[in-house]
């Protein structure tokens, strides 16, 4: 069966299908669940905003924009969704420094495991270089690599521009294999 485009999934949840629905669902639970996870660090609030979120998406389908792309609106929304409920059950406090607005996302080795045993040392090693990037780098990261999006639909997610995500994940990366370099000096 050929994969359903985005924008026809959208327009069919908008007029009440519950198999686009079904499928919006399926294909994004996983992947913001995982996202969730990350920002609240608590499995049953992860899901239970999860299942709120994706009610209130269908409850309010009509009143809904009309999207191309599916992924950026998901995560936006579900991030504002969640960070919502976090404040309002105390468990996030806002301040006004401009990095509160990227979550603080933590790696694990688990994320980065394979079967072989070298890769999972390699993998434990990487967690811990990954948790020593600033939030905002960490969050590009985890959006491009971890959740599959693109620079332009990070872009929209994090709400700065697309140059800010190229230029924040080159950072990344650049600190990642300098810390990489250092290591291997030492093995």
């Amino acid at each position: 069966m050929e994969k359903l485009s985005d924008k026809f999934i959208w327009k069919s949840l908008k007029e009440g299908d519950l198999n686009a629905f079904s499928i919006l669902f399926e294909s994004y639970y996983p992947k913001l669940h995982s996202y969730g996870l990350k920002i609240s660090k608590d499995t049953a609030m992860t899901e239970d905003t999860l299942q709120d979120f994706f009610l209130y998406v269908y409850e309010h389908r009509e009143n809904l924009s009309d999207l191309d792309v599916i992924a950026p609106y998901l995560f936006t929304s579900y991030k504002r969704f969640l960070l919502k409920v976090m404040k309002k059950n105390e468990k996030l406090t806002y301040t006004d420094a401009p990095d509160e607005t990227f979550v603080d996302l933590k790696f694990t080795a688990e994320e980065l495991m394979t079967n072989q045993e070298t890769t999972s040392f390699k993998n434990k090693n990487l967690s811990i270089l990954l948790n020593k990037l600033p939030k905002r780098q960490r969050e590009v990261v985890y959006l491009k690599y971890y959740s599959g999006l693109k620079a332009a639909e990070i872009s929209e997610i994090m709400g700065i521009n697309y140059q800010s995500v190229a230029n924040t994940l080159h950072k990344a990366i650049k600190s990642l294999k300098e810390e990489i370099s250092i290591l291997k000096l030492f093995n």
